[in-house]
This record gives structure tokens, C-alpha cells and sequence, in this order.
């Protein structure tokens, strides 16, 4: 049996939960950015305590890596690497881009091709987003990237196959998109796609270097620091 904490501040909509070999037993989400990281810590203690799990017994701490919010990033990796050093669990790191595709895949709404794509949006402002492109089978076809979006973008690909885009950027494409190729899903259930993904990591010993594990932030961040003269 594992039992796998999970921890998302990546997004606009954070959620911590726990599952059970792949399987969510409890999610608790929140909205309101700024608080993420007392959140973090409230909500395992409230998990943990209602389901009578000791923080020794689990077999490993799960977070996403990125891309997503430059401060949602550094506060949850930090969280989760502080749970994994204090608790000698390994850590498994999941890309965001990678959980919503899963969570597109799973989607029940309509029945998938095997030559269809799956493109995860995550809104950077503006008319940016981080993006990557999968197949049915979760293989990775392009690398997450930072594109500016138009009414052209991914026309190369809408030609030939279906597309099928989620995510929070994925509104901001569907206004300026008319292709009868590219097709939009809403979100469904982030935590059960992430405990999906963070159970083949543990399967297969899939572990995050503690040391040297870095957010996944695509773009340069620039800080500008005033120093009195």
C-alpha cells in the first residue's frame, strides 16, 4: 500500500490531498492565492488527523514542479521538500502541464482518438501561456514553452489532427480560435490526476533529486532589487 501526500500551488486554485495507491481518499482546495501557504500546512494537520494517518507512515511526498505561479511554485516545492527531508520520504515531482493533460484524458465527455493531441493552458497573462503538447498515451510531443497565443497558433497541427485544449488558458484560445480541429475541455479533478501520475513515479522509483530540485518556471524571471545610493 502507499500512501502519497499530494501539494499543487501551481495554479490559481491550490489543493493538498491524499491518496492511496493512485486513488484520492480526501482533496481540499483553496482559491485565495495569498494564502497558500498557511493553507498548506493547515490542511495536512486537518487530513491527517481525520483520517488517522501518521506523517510517518506515508510513502512519499508528491508536488507539483511547474510551469504555474512564480510564488505559488517556490512555496509549495519548499513545503514539500521540508515534509520529505523531515520525514525521510522520498519526493515525486509532477509537472502541471502534465496533470492537467492527464486530467483532459480522463475527461468522460467525449470519446478520444488515438492520433488525437492534448494541449494543457495555464494562463501567464496577457495573451501568454505555458503550454505543452501530449499524446493519448501521456507521451510527451513538445516541451513545456511559453507561446503567445493568436488565431494562428498551432495551425500547423489543427490541419492535419483534432486538438483538444484545457487548462486555465484555454478560454483565452477558444475566443480567438474557429478551427473545427481544436476542441476545449473543462477541468474535471486535478488531485485524482495527480495521484494517477505520482503513483507510476512511486511504482517505478521515479524520485526528485532533494538537493538540487528546482521550479519549473519556463520563462526568466527579472528581480529588481532598489538599492539606496
Amino acid at each position: 500500500m502507499s500512501l502519497i501526500l499530494q501539494i499543487d500551488t501551481s495554479l490559481e486554485n491550490a489543493f493538498v490531498c491524499i491518496s492511496e495507491n493512485g486513488i484520492v481518499v480526501e482533496a481540499v482546495s483553496n482559491s485565495v492565492q495569498k494564502e497558500h501557504a498557511g493553507f498548506i500546512h493547515q490542511t495536512i494537520k486537518k487530513l491527517t488527523e481525520s483520517h488517522a494517518i501518521q506523517l510517518n507512515s506515508l510513502s512519499a511526498i508528491a508536488v507539483t514542479e511547474g510551469p504555474g505561479s512564480y510564488t505559488g511554485l517556490r512555496v509549495g516545492l519548499a513545503s514539500a521538500k521540508g515534509f520529505s527531508y523531515a520525514l525521510h520520504k522520498p519526493l515525486i515531482t509532477i509537472g502541471s502541464l502534465h496533470m492537467i493533460a492527464k486530467d483532459m484524458i480522463n475527461s468522460d465527455s467525449i470519446t478520444f482518438d488515438k492520433n488525437d493531441l492534448f494541449c494543457p493552458l495555464i494562463d501567464a497573462r496577457r495573451m501568454e501561456a505555458f503550454t505543452a503538447l501530449f499524446d493519448y498515451n501521456m507521451n510527451q510531443i513538445e516541451a513545456p514553452s511559453a507561446k503567445i497565443l493568436d488565431e494562428n497558433k498551432f495551425m500547423e497541427t489543427l490541419i492535419n489532427q483534432r486538438m483538444f485544449f484545457g487548462g486555465s488558458g484555454a478560454k483565452k484560445f477558444q475566443d480567438i480560435c474557429n478551427h473545427n480541429n481544436a476542441f476545449f475541455l473543462e477541468s474535471q479533478n486535478f488531485p485524482s490526476s495527480m495521484a494517477m501520475l505520482s503513483y507510476q513515479k512511486f511504482l517505478a522509483s521515479d524520485f526528485a533529486n532533494l538537493a538540487h530540485c528546482e521550479p519549473l518556471y519556463v520563462k526568466e524571471h527579472q528581480t529588481v532589487s532598489n538599492v539606496k545610493q
